[in-house]
Formats: C-alpha cells, sequence, structure tokens
C-alpha cells in the first residue's frame, strides 16, 4: 500500500474527483475492449476466434473487475461486454468508480479500430443515477481532411458529460494518415500534435498513448512526455496500448514525472491472465499486485488533478 498522505485540493470537487485515489491521482483499470479481447483471448487459449462467445468475455470482465476493483480508482467497461452485470451486481467497491465507454467503434473482426462515433443511444443522467461517474469516448486521430469532425465529435461529448454532471475521458489515439504508412509516421510529433488540438476541449481527463512505445529511460521518456504536458492544461493520464507489459511501469513513471496524473491501462495489467492456468488466482495475485505497485508509482510520482489544470499550476483554482 502507499505511504503517501491525501492532499487536499485547491480546487472545487469536480466530477473527476470520483475517478481518482485519495492522493489526488489515477490508477484505473480498462476493461473496454470489444474485438480486440476477442483475439487476445483466443490467440492465448490458443483457439478461434469463433470459440470466444459474448458469455466468456464478459466472465473475463467480470472477473477483472472483482480481482482488480478494489485496487482501482475506476474501472472502465463497455456497455456490450459485462456493464449491465456490473451495475446490478454492484461488483466494485465505493473506492472504484464505474466508467462506461459510450465510443461505436468501426473495426473489421481480428483487425484494429479505424474510426469511432458517439453512442447517441445512452442517456447520461439515467447513467449518473444509477451510479456511473465518468463516460469515455476513443477518437482515432490522423492528419486527413476530417480532423474538424473529430473535433466536433469530442466537443460534443464533452458537453454531452458537462451536462449530466458525469466526468469526461476523452482518449485520442494518433495513427498515421495512408501517405504517413510508407513515408515514417513521427507517434511521438503525433501524439503533442493531436493535444494540442483537442485538450483545449477541456474535458475532465485526458487520457493519451505513452511517447515512444515506452521505449528508452525514464529521463528520455520524461523529456518526451513533458511535450504533452506543456500543450495540455486539464489532468492527463496514459494507456498501455501499444507498450510492452515490462515496459509500462517505467512508462508510468516517465509520465508522471513530467506532469501526468496517473493511468487508465488495460493489456499491461492483465493481458498475463489470459495463459494462465487458472484466470481467477492470476488476477488477484500477479496482476493485483502490478496494480498496486503501479498505484504507489502515480501516488509517488503523478500531479494530483487539482493541480492538473493551468490555473492550479499557478496556483489557483480551476
Amino acid at each position: 500500500m502507499s505511504t503517501v498522505q491525501p492532499l487536499t485540493p485547491t480546487a472545487p470537487v469536480a466530477p473527476v474527483a470520483a475517478l481518482a485515489r485519495p492522493t489526488g491521482t489515477f490508477a484505473m483499470v480498462a476493461m473496454d475492449q470489444r474485438d480486440s479481447l476477442r483475439t487476445l483471448m483466443a490467440e492465448h487459449a490458443g483457439e478461434p476466434r469463433a470459440a470466444i462467445t459474448d458469455a466468456r468475455m464478459t466472465d473475463f470482465k467480470l472477473a477483472v473487475a472483482a480481482a482488480l476493483g478494489p485496487a482501482a480508482s475506476a474501472l472502465l467497461i463497455d456497455g456490450h461486454y459485462g456493464f449491465r452485470e456490473l451495475m446490478d451486481r454492484r461488483l466494485l467497491p465505493a473506492t472504484c468508480a464505474p466508467v462506461l465507454a459510450v465510443d461505436v467503434l468501426t473495426q473489421e473482426p481480428g483487425g484494429p479500430v479505424t474510426d469511432t462515433a458517439l453512442d447517441t443511444a445512452v442517456d447520461p443522467a439515467a447513467l449518473a443515477a444509477e451510479g456511473v461517474r465518468g463516460l469515455k469516448l476513443l477518437v482515432i486521430w490522423r492528419r486527413d481532411r476530417h480532423r474538424e469532425e473529430r473535433t466536433e465529435l469530442a466537443a460534443r461529448f464533452v458537453e454531452m458529460c458537462r451536462s449530466a454532471g458525469l466526468a469526461s475521458v476523452l482518449e485520442p489515439v494518433a495513427r498515421p494518415a495512408p501517405e504517413e504508412e510508407s513515408a515514417g509516421f513521427d507517434l511521438d510529433g503525433a501524439i503533442v500534435e493531436a493535444a494540442r488540438e483537442l485538450a483545449p476541449l477541456r474535458p475532465s481527463l485526458y487520457k493519451c498513448q505513452v511517447p515512444s512505445r515506452g521505449v528508452g529511460t525514464v529521463g528520455d521518456l520524461a523529456a518526451r512526455a513533458a511535450r504533452i504536458d506543456a500543450v495540455v492544461d486539464v489532468p492527463w493520464v496514459v494507456l498501455s496500448q501499444g507498450v510492452e507489459p515490462a515496459d509500462f511501469p517505467k512508462a508510468v513513471e516517465a509520465a508522471c514525472r513530467a506532469g501526468a496524473s496517473g493511468f487508465l491501462a488495460g493489456r499491461a495489467l492483465w493481458t498475463g491472465a489470459l495463459g494462465a492456468p487458472d484466470v481467477r488466482a492470476d488476477l488477484r495475485g500477479p496482476c493485483a499486485d502490478r496494480l498496486g505497485h503501479l498505484a504507489d508509482t502515480v501516488d509517488r510520482y503523478g500531479r494530483p488533478w487539482w493541480d492538473g489544470t493551468a490555473a492550479g499550476r499557478a496556483g489557483g483554482t480551476a
């Protein structure tokens, strides 16, 4: 357990506070993967994708929630696999806020997500009433002619959350435009450019990729992450997609040293359990231990959410 004492916020309590640890940092578990989880489960089980039923995916998601929820400050899940069971069975402790993904994914079976839209069928006010504390939107960001449309999509999402009193977690993932795939793609530059474009929409929490996919020393990665911090004046966290699980603890420390407030990660936390003889035992053991160590890291190095705005960094209130 962390020995860091809770801090006192200098800003009024905001919806994002419900997703945070007492220290104002974030140690959140992502369990909103859909077709990509089916692919992962099939690979680790040595079975065809068709053998991974919706029920098996839901069962794994609920097992992750039960095992990691007690050590997480929030858990992100999708509406297709497990959300209703999670809420009806009250699997999460009061210290772990439920966050619902409201992105509709464009994704070929077995392939990457190529685009997203906002699920207009959700009722944010009703979700807030039953205990959901935040919503998440994934945006696939590219240097192409659709940038303005994506910005408008993200803006609608942030306003939807704000109107319902829910935390908005905006997750831009930078991908190369077709002409960049052969010419060489500057991932770190694209992460910063996406942040410069979308962070001014002022989501409650900005979730972004780790620079250089977590490859490099803590000092190198922190210097690269500082470029993100320079253009984001809301609290921000990193995701684990694209980062080797062994590199993720180093990446989290580097990002937090540069100004991040923690992480919202999935694969780096629970992928190892997929190939374990006893999945639940592995989730309760090595996976929970990994989450605990990462939580200690964000408590030690992370910036509290109330200091994550420009006003907070200057000593004012948000």
